[in-house]
């Protein structure tokens, strides 16, 4: 399938069946970075709605943002069987998120593309400018470990070695783009959660 302007290199979904043997616990990834009922959320980079789902769960609204309209309809599937209905379906590039997002965000989320990002501080300044002025941003990224030491179902999955970011890579590219470091978590087996804020007044 050919991959639309802005596609963010590495970041394509993965095949059924090993996405939820790595996030058997989706909401607990969500709690772990931040993310507690009653917020208005935007799911960046949002996919097929794998951590879409679990967010409107618990979120008052719910706003994911991609730049392929055949995976917001995957997702849109997903959470019309699920029931939930505090969701909008935004299509466009990440890049744009203050203009897309249909309000100030309390939280920004973002799993497993940041790595892909051509302009990591340009993206941060632009989701500084869709956060709330106490909101803040999530990126899970993989760990910085060799490909086939990350493995699921038996087999080597995630971005190419070389892709992949420390968490003072993420850090440092998103402070360059003007947010500031709040926290660093764990997210077993192999992803950490690294938690940002706009600067303050």
């Amino acid at each position: 399938m050919t991959k639309p302007p802005g596609f963010f290199e590495a970041t394509e979904m993965p095949t059924a069946g090993w996405w939820e043997a790595l996030w058997p616990d989706p909401a607990g990834v969500l709690a772990a970075v931040g993310i507690v009922p009653g917020m208005d959320v935007i799911d960046l980079c949002s996919g097929d709605g794998w951590f879409t789902l679990q967010i409107a769960k618990i979120a008052q609204r719910v706003a994911a943002i991609d730049i392929e309209p055949h995976l917001l309809e995957v997702a849109r599937h997903r959470l019309a069987e699920a029931g939930a209905t505090n969701t909008e379906f935004v299509a466009g590039d990440a890049y744009e998120i203050a203009t897309l997002a249909p309000w100030p965000a309390d939280f920004v989320f973002l799993a497993n593309a940041f790595h892909g990002v051509p302009d990591r501080p340009r993206l941060a300044k632009a989701v500084g400018a869709a956060l709330k002025p106490a909101g803040r941003f999530a990126i899970v990224n993989w760990h910085q470990r060799p490909r086939e030491q990350t493995t699921v179902l038996g087999e080597a999955r995630g971005p190419r070695t070389e892709l992949r970011l420390s968490p003072e890579q993420t850090i440092k590219a998103v402070v360059a783009g003007g947010l500031t470091h709040v926290k660093l978590v764990e997210i077993p087996p192999y992803h950490y959660g690294a938690v940002f804020a706009p600067p303050r007044a």
